[in-house]
């Protein structure tokens, strides 16, 4: 009988034990689930912490890749070491590639986010910010990844690459959807560091950038005249400095412009180029003093030099970039000239204006040419806050009339246009090779350029970057079917969509 109940009191002991340690196994997962949950990285993060760091992230990238490319390949400025922008000798470029798809995520996650709580003007806002992402990318290297680059579908680690063509046409389309619903949607843009929730100024920003599109395709797109023209009609675009899409840096690190915490040596790799400084000082143009520091620090009487474009056997001396592009507590800072530090710049009202000149030029629009191109260089002096006075002239009508640069021809407007793209990312290239195509894939119908010095390129500009090397490893099918689409070599001459 003994060992009988010993036996029930065991099996009895046997299931209290089972029942504890079921709910002490429930309940510690549960727990468990709970610890691991990390409460300063929710899966779910507002908009109002995503969208300054898509905009921040996007635009500094912009900046960096203008400094060392944008500007250098146009010959805005020019490398005084390690010049291989200068002369062709080109790679991939990997920073602007992983900079710009890195900034991407942040963008889909603010649309995302949009999307699922009905905010139709933030995602329109994302969607205006996604658009100018990938234009650059596409301008950039051609076919690229675009419809599943951003899915959100973590495994999906090969994207297929979509052609240049449809993403354009997608692009053009997005925009315009954008520019509806910032005009009519419901909802607020939350955490908007570039034009503090305002909808119109977003709307007039994704017109513009359909503008700068439509340019830039030509008549690679069938309907491309009418769409401009009738993009000009509604008047949601820029038009004043007001509207500038740029970015405004703060003083203190993380968030100033990006140069600023540079050291010496890597901000003095780049100077004025003597192209550009040829040009600026054949009108006395007073962006000069904006643009470049001059030599002797003095900006009452200054004096320039200009780096030669292309190797470094070529003279690589010249001025220094502007004070407010760099602080150096040995010289003139930009707060004593009264001016702040530089802007991260996604499009300007400048740059509309030249847009709006070459459509009349073009018989796009049935507007006076030399009216839009006059307020395209007043503007870009507004926004430099230039002082006349030290290069001889009173104010800007002054030296519109008196310096030589009034509207004469066509090319005029390039001219002007080129010195206006001055830091705004990767543009002053793209329309320097657009200029180059329409020339007759020549610098001979480009007045104000020549080939760089000892180029590797046999005076050929090249017309796109490099994919990554990651892009053959990590996603080689699809990386392979884009470079066949180019014929068959991931080169830098070959022909894109954009230059057939």
């Amino acid at each position: 009988m003994k060992n009988f109940k010993n036996i029930i009191d065991m099996k009895i002991l046997e299931k209290i034990i089972l029942l504890f340690i079921g709910v002490f196994v429930f309940t510690s997962c549960e727990e468990f689930e709970e610890f691991n949950e990390n409460p300063n990285e929710p899966t779910d993060v507002s908009p109002s912490v995503l969208m300054p760091s898509a905009i921040r992230q996007s635009v500094n990238t912009m900046v960096n890749e203008s400094f060392l490319l944008g500007n250098n390949i146009a010959q805005l400025t020019s490398k005084t070491l390690r010049t291989e922008a200068d002369t062709y000798n080109w790679n991939a470029f990997p920073t602007f590639w992983e900079g710009l798809y890195g900034s991407l995520t942040d963008v889909k996650g603010v649309e995302t986010e949009a999307i699922e709580a009905g905010n139709e003007q933030q995602e329109a806002a994302a969607i205006v910010l996604k658009s100018w992402i990938f234009a650059n990318l596409t301008n950039a290297y051609g076919d690229i990844p675009y419809s599943e680059a951003i899915t959100g579908d973590d495994n999906n680690l090969t994207p297929a690459y979509d052609t240049q063509e449809s993403i354009y046409n997608d692009i053009l389309a997005e925009l315009d959807r954008a520019s509806d619903l910032l005009a009519n949607g419901s909802g607020s843009i939350e955490g908007d560091i570039l034009y503090s929730g305002d909808a119109t100024k977003w709307q007039k920003l994704a017109n513009s950038l359909r503008l700068r599109l439509l340019m830039t395709a030509g008549d690679k797109i069938s309907n491309a005249e009418s769409q401009f023209s009738n993009i000009v009609s509604s008047g949601n675009i820029f038009t004043s400095n007001d509207d500038n899409a740029v970015l405004d840096y703060l003083n203190t690190f993380p968030n100033e412009f990006p140069l600023i915490p540079l050291k010496t040596g890597d901000f003095d790799a780049v100077a004025i180029s003597e192209t550009s400084l040829t040009v600026m000082e054949t009108y006395g143009d007073p962006r000069l003093s904006r643009y470049a520091r001059p030599d002797n620090d003095d900006y009452n009487n200054p004096e320039f030099s200009g780096a030669v474009s292309g190797a470094g056997s070529c003279g690589k001396s010249g001025s220094r970039l502007g004070a407010a592009y760099y602080n150096d507590g040995a010289q003139t800072l930009a707060s004593d000239l009264g001016i702040g530090n530089a802007n991260g710049i996604i499009m300007t009202y400048s740059e509309v204006e030249f847009l709006l000149a070459e459509a009349a030029a073009k018989g796009w629009i049935n507007d006076d040419i030399e009216t839009h191109y006059r307020a395209g260089i007043e503007a870009s002096m507004a926004y430099y806050q230039v002082n006349y006075t030290p290069f001889g002239y009173n104010d800007f009508n002054d030296y519109y009339t008196n310096s030589g640069v009034a509207y004469s021809t066509a090319t005029d407007i390039w001219e002007q246009k080129w010195l206006s793209l001055y830091f705004t990312g990767m543009e002053p290239f793209f329309e320097v090779r657009r200029w180059y195509v329409e020339s007759g894939n020549s610098f001979n119908g480009i007045p104000f350029l020549d080939a760089p010095c000892d180029n590797l390129n046999n005076d050929n500009l090249p017309v796109r970057f490099r994919y990554p090397g990651q892009e053959q490893s990590l996603n080689s099918e699809n990386y392979n079917e884009a470079v066949d689409r180019l014929g068959g070599s991931n080169d830098i001459n070959a022909s894109i969509w954009l230059v057939e």
